[in-house]
């Protein structure tokens, strides 16, 4: 089981890379104002929601302890990220203000799952 496990988080990690790596790749074009959301932070959120999911599945399987809290308020998160970026996927640029929460939001997703114990 801890190697199923750890194969979720390592695709949990894939996740979450992917959406922060297309957020930083377009930080360039936010200045500019012509940032869009990538393919890649949709692809990621969703792997990250997924995976979070099976990750907590398993780990409830395991007979380990899960922080509800702490799962529910990221999974918070990561259904308002989904939801800005899966409706703004298709615009030819997105305005700074939903942009820069995408990436805000991500961080603190970032901050939340390794410091709050």
């Amino acid at each position: 089981m801890d190697v199923l496990i750890h194969v979720f988080v390592a695709l949990h990690i894939i996740g979450i890379a992917s959406l922060l790596g297309g957020f930083l790749t377009q930080m360039k074009a936010m200045g500019a104002g012509t940032a869009r959301f990538v393919p890649a932070m949709l692809h990621g959120a969703l792997t990250m929601l997924v995976t979070g999911v099976a990750l907590v599945g398993l780990r409830e399987a395991d007979g380990g302890h899960v922080n509800n809290i702490k799962i529910g308020v990221k999974l918070l998160i990561l259904v308002v990220i989904l939801g800005l970026v899966y409706i703004k996927r298709d615009e030819e640029k997105v305005d700074k203000g939903a942009f820069a929460a995408v990436g805000g939001l991500t961080l603190a997703n970032i901050f939340i799952a390794t410091l709050w114990v």
